[in-house]
């Protein structure tokens, strides 16, 4: 167990150039209401229209980066083909491959300006939606409780990946991350858990949640409200303090912090930090809950380190 503060981004990973505007977007400044939908845009058809009128331009890149790639879907006796979203890596690599979760009722359009870094660094980096969000082809919904989106992430790391990842998953997204790392050990090498909510107690202002989507730039494409409702119902039961032993976690872990984060307490992130086997915390200051978002640079830093390390 480890503490450190975050420095500077280095230069290797700010290759791309950024600027700060990516993590200080608000919603109103994502969309331009008076552009309309152009068929030359790039972006795939099974998206909704309103995404022609986002106008940063890392979210339309990453968007139409998107595809749906076919996954195996077998609940109970039924047995059924799901075609999930995500955004697939330009290329394969030595060095395990990232993957990158979202938080609640998002989609993989909040990593719109980390992936870019990582991608530029070096590293095959997957996007991928959680059943129940995003942009899948949720026609014929299975069941989206805990088991079910465990069972689907590991079904497309078996068809897709099928080499074990560092797998990173932001605040309730981390919750997903932990339950799938001790359900499928041979399917993750390492993981990073951002801004983590895994605890039942000790989370604040989770009423806000929506409004944190709205920031993470996605929620004019979020889940109808019916849906919402039923997978907040549904994530809620990932929170894992009552039922987890941590010392099944097994698997090298990086928990990273915003210094500002009002969600997440800084005494459960502590709590977690000292809970793990073999964890180490690193805040990043001026950062809320979304560091992702308000910190590329650093997140992306933080992660490149901790993939080529020890490896």
């Amino acid at each position: 167990m480890t503490f450190m503060w975050v420095s500077a981004p280095s230069p290797q990973i700010m290759s791309i150039t950024l600027s700060n505007k990516c993590g200080s977007l608000k919603l109103k400044g994502l969309i331009d209401r008076g552009k309309g939908p152009s068929a030359s845009d790039g972006f795939p058809s099974f998206l909704p229209k309103e995404v022609q009128n986002i106008k940063d331009p890392y979210a339309r890149t990453l968007a139409q980066r998107i595809r749906r790639l076919p996954v195996q879907w077998q609940f109970g006796d039924s047995r059924s083909c799901i075609m999930s979203s995500c955004v697939k890596p330009l290329k394969q690599s030595e060095i395990n491959p990232v993957v990158l979760l979202h938080c609640f009722d998002s989609s993989c359009l909040e990593w719109r300006c980390v992936h870019p870094l990582l991608e530029e660094a070096g590293l095959e980096t997957w996007a991928i939606d959680i059943l129940g969000w995003g942009f899948s082809d949720l026609e014929r919904l299975p069941p989206c409780n805990v088991a079910s989106k465990r069972y689907h992430l590991y079904q497309f790391w078996n068809s897709y990946i099928k080499r074990p990842m560092i797998l990173v998953g932001p605040s309730l997204g981390a919750a997903v991350a932990i339950d799938f790392a001790v359900h499928y050990p041979e399917a993750v090498k390492k993981l990073v858990l951002i801004n983590a909510s895994v605890y039942a107690e000790g989370t604040g202002n989770l009423a806000n949640l929506p409004n944190l989507i709205a920031y993470a730039g996605v929620s004019l494409l979020k889940s109808t409200p019916l849906r919402f409702c039923a997978n907040r119902i549904a994530f809620n039961d990932i929170c894992l303090s009552t039922t987890l032993d941590w010392t099944n976690v097994k698997q090298k872990t990086l928990i990273i912090c915003g210094e500002q984060d009002q969600i997440v307490s800084y005494k459960q992130t502590v709590r977690l930090n000292c809970e793990l086997p073999d964890s180490k915390l690193r805040l990043i200051p001026d950062s809320g809950h979304l560091p992702h978002v308000e910190k590329p640079g650093s997140v992306a830093r933080l992660i490149g380190e901790f993939v080529q390390g020890d490896r």
